[in-house]
């Protein structure tokens, strides 16, 4: 099964972006195996995690049918090394057009932080994939909503930043298209199987959303 051919596909088929903060190489296979079998299709190992391009390369190579990439790119010149190494995302809790722009040029997805309507219209017009909205905790719901009424319809709009299952609902309701979800699925530490228990928990929290 190959990849999905571009992120907004990757997204329709599951909205949900697993941050792996802390993982490590050795864990990247049974960790990337239980999001996949869960319905996840997109991965992101931030750069700050031990060893993450080589982690990348694992979770690219393993599992053809996600689109992986690497979070916390905060310079230019830590785009193309997660290129190599099989990424084709680039996710940052800021925007700067560098690194956008390197992206955009090596024809990656891109998805920089923002917390305000100017840093959004800035990193859309830089050429951002989508907007990354962090953190979360400082931009409700309500935000989502006034921010949808002024962006352009097709932009991508992804809350990040404690999420959890019962959060899903209002954010979809107020225009979210997808979410980040970090440490509520994984942490340093977890296991493969609850790893898989709470990936369960957040696709099944989204299934009942749509259902509704």
């Amino acid at each position: 099964m190959t990849a999905p051919a571009t992120f907004e596909a990757a997204l329709a088929a599951c909205p949900l972006v697993a941050i792996l903060r802390g993982i490590t190489p050795a864990e990247a296979l049974p960790m990337g195996q239980a999001l996949v079998d869960a319905g996840f299709r997109v991965l992101e190992v931030p750069l700050n995690s031990p060893d993450p391009l080589a982690s990348i390369s694992a979770l690219a190579h393993a599992f053809p049918q996600a689109w992986v990439g690497a979070g916390t790119v905060l310079r230019r010149q830590d785009v193309g090394p997660v290129q190599a190494a099989g990424g084709r995302l680039i996710v940052a809790p800021n925007f700067d057009e560098d690194v956008v722009f390197e992206a955009r040029d090596l024809g990656m997805a891109t998805l920089p932080g923002v917390g305000t309507a100017t840093e959004a219209f800035a990193a859309l017009a830089a050429g951002a994939t989508g907007i990354k909205l962090f953190p979360a905790e400082m931009i409700p719901p309500a935000a989502v909503k006034a921010l949808r009424a002024v962006l352009p319809a097709e932009a991508l709009l992804l809350p990040v930043g404690g999420i959890t299952p019962a959060s899903l609902a209002p954010y979809l309701a107020a225009g979210a298209n997808g979410f980040g979800i970090g440490s509520a699925l994984y942490k340093p530490g977890v296991t493969a199987e609850v790893l898989r228990e709470r990936a369960h928990a957040f696709t099944a929290a989204l299934a009942g959303t749509i259902r509704a």
